[in-house]
């Protein structure tokens, strides 16, 4: 079971690595693992990498908050994340935009949004980036689950195996089907014996003291 504790313990670099799922967390899992000299494949079972990036970015990309660190980590009481959000804290995602070239701007409530209030830009450049690494993209590949050591997807030219290294599993929730959050690789994993939490709201949680 991952926990707080295991987020700093040092793991070995696979040779190769198929990253499932063209999210934020997939592309920035795919970023690290590139950098450190992996030959990374990102699946994704939509036609373009980034769409829930993307249609957050209508409301203008709220990335991160301005306030301290400490008052930042009490958003996330009773959650593993601590030591997740002080190895990469929101001065150093604005650094990573920076680094894109993609400025970012502090807003009156204390939000930090991208200078140009849209995703697509910081898409754009993060795509060049991992392009640069030689991260390989696979789009239109919706995957199916296991067969032996090798991962199986459904693509435009048919059902095909390949086997990496290592896998990660990075496709989300089940909170918005169109944009490619579905929710239907837990019924995957479930037959493979790997247990799961069932799915709850996360955007919009909130406490009520009803006493």
């Amino acid at each position: 079971m991952f926990d707080d504790k295991t987020w700093n313990v040092p793991l070995s670099v696979p040779k190769s690595c198929a990253v499932i799922g063209g999210g934020p967390a997939g592309l920035m899992a795919a970023e690290t693992l590139a950098e450190a000299g992996c030959l990374v494949t990102v699946y994704d079972r939509m036609p373009s990498f980034g769409r829930k990036l993307l249609m957050a970015g209508v409301g203008g990309l709220n990335l991160t908050h301005s306030e301290g660190l400490e008052a930042f980590l009490s958003r996330y009481r009773g959650m593993p994340l601590g030591s997740m959000v002080e190895a990469f804290p929101p001065e150093a995602l604005r650094a990573w935009c920076e680094d894109l070239g993609q400025e970012t701007f502090v807003g009156s409530s204390g939000r930090v949004f991208p200078k140009s209030l849209k995703a697509s830009p910081l898409l754009r450049a993060w795509l060049r980036r991992l392009a640069e690494l030689g991260v390989q993209p696979r789009l239109r590949h919706r995957w199916t689950g296991w067969r032996g050591d090798a991962l199986v997807f459904d693509a435009p030219d048919g059902s095909f195996e390949t086997v990496h290294d290592a896998a990660i599993l990075a496709m989300g929730g089940a909170s918005w089907a169109k944009l490619g959050s579905d929710g239907a690789w837990s019924g995957i994993v479930e037959q493979a014996g790997v247990a799961t939490a069932p799915f709850k709201p996360a955007n919009c949680s909130f406490e009520v003291d009803w006493r």
